[in-house]
């Protein structure tokens, strides 16, 4: 579980590259369609806000480095991202 959390730890420290993932899941959505797809591409958009607000600690006080907000946040979407590449690569459902 640790390899998980660490992997996604650089978006911690790189909050825009959630964009990646975002895009290319807009894309995916864009060639094939599908709710799930499109709430992926969502949902990544919205976490590299949050992120990026956390970093520049728009959305903190004090200590921003302890982040238990991330134990609720890293499985949904993880989650999300799962079913959504299968479904996307697979076509409209």
């Amino acid at each position: 579980m640790d390899l998980f959390y660490d992997s996604m730890a650089v978006f911690v420290s790189l909050p825009w590259l959630a964009a990646v993932p975002a895009l290319g899941f807009a894309l995916l959505w864009w060639r094939n369609g599908g709710v799930v797809v499109a709430l992926a591409a969502l949902a990544w958009a919205l976490y590299g806000l949050y992120e990026g607000g956390i970093y520049l600690r728009l959305l903190c006080t004090g200590d921003c480095n302890i982040r238990v907000d991330l134990i609720f946040a890293y499985p949904p979407l993880a989650a999300l991202t799962l079913l959504a590449g299968w479904r996307g690569l697979r076509g409209r459902w």
